[in-house]
């Protein structure tokens, strides 16, 4: 009601309001873009990823030598709802890819400018588009095979949500952290990771091992891991564990991934725990990289739109398992 103790009238919101209100669940900070943007390059079947931030973080430029997107094509890609990756309801239900909603990219459109230059290997030249808030503005141009994304002036036009983002140093370290998520579970993908123009991780196509070894611990972590694999008829667990004396005091190198995918679970890390149970002090967490492959029909992924919490069908067979394994 207003001062008058009459009703306000319900109104239909803008379209760019809308894709605001969606920014502030899909993009959170600095780090979500960077997180939505990798996995477009993955999913579009890039097998080399760059991404270069700058700007105190407000600034962001991934490329990748993907599939790239068709010239009719590239405008839709940036309005609400619009994806590739699924059709139907059903498959919703059998998710083989790591974006799906079409959310992403207007979110991002919506909280920053944004220009889009992409290629396919049919066409000789490729698509320009950018876009500022609901000016899109398209044309040609030159350029190699895949995409690039630069994404310029993060929450310029939302200065409460920018008065939220913690200094660049935390905000970088956010970046490093979801950058490393990625890279862990594409090893044969090669990245790269740049402040500005200076390169700051870069980690060749390589196998699941040396990506542990070349992303989080070096020698150190080398020497600790152990192999872990087990089959069953209804899922796969493989990855490495750390040796129990090589435990730390902190939790930062424990990672679970399912299909592809890094997920949050204090369901399934109580199965890790546990199986090191009287094997490491209490004050001390064990190192874990655990991939997880089964079914996508027996999994949900469409819980939470940033897709880090997943729902399995039956979470206490595979409890057994994995902590068995």
């Amino acid at each position: 009601m207003d001062k008058n103790n009459k009703p306000k009238r319900i109104k239909q919101l803008s379209r760019h309001l809308i894709n605001q209100i969606a920014a502030g669940e899909v993009i959170e900070r600095p780090a979500s873009v960077v997180k939505e943007l990798v996995e477009n390059s993955i999913d579009a079947g890039a097998d080399k990823i760059e991404v270069e931030v700058s700007n105190d973080c407000l600034d962001i430029r991934v490329s990748d030598n993907g599939c790239g997107i068709e010239p009719d094509d590239i405008e839709l890609a940036f309005s609400k709802h619009a994806t590739s990756k699924i059709e139907t309801g059903e498959d919703l239900f059998n998710i083989n890819s790591l974006g799906f909603r079409g959310e992403a990219l207007a979110s991002i459109i919506s909280i920053a400018k944004v220009t889009c230059t992409s290629r396919t290997p049919a066409n000789e030249l490729g698509t320009k588009v950018e876009c500022e808030e609901s000016n899109v503005k398209k044309s040609e141009c030159g350029c190699a095979t895949g995409t690039t994304m630069e994404v310029k002036n993060l929450f310029y036009n939302t200065p409460a949500r920018r008065r939220f983002l913690k200094e660049a140093s935390v905000e970088a370290r956010h970046i490093r952290t979801e950058f490393q998520r990625v890279a862990l579970c594409n090893p044969g993908i090669a990245f790269t990771l740049c402040d500005g123009d200076a390169p700051l991780v870069q980690l060749p196509a390589t196998n699941l091992r040396q990506r542990i070894v070349s992303a989080v611990g070096g020698r150190e972590i080398a020497k600790n891991l152990l192999e872990v694999s087990v089959d069953t008829s209804m899922v796969r667990v493989e990855g490495f564990v750390g040796r129990p004396s090589a435990a730390k005091k902190t939790n930062r190198e424990q990672f679970l991934f399912v299909n592809g995918r890094y997920f949050q679970s204090s369901y399934f890390r109580k199965a890790v725990l546990q199986a090191y149970d009287k094997l490491i002090p209490s004050d001390t967490q064990p190192s874990y990289f655990l991939y997880i492959t089964i079914d996508p029909e027996r999994i949900d992924v469409n819980v939470h739109p940033q897709k880090t919490e997943i729902r399995f069908d039956d979470e206490q067979a595979l409890w057994q398992i994995f902590n068995a394994a």
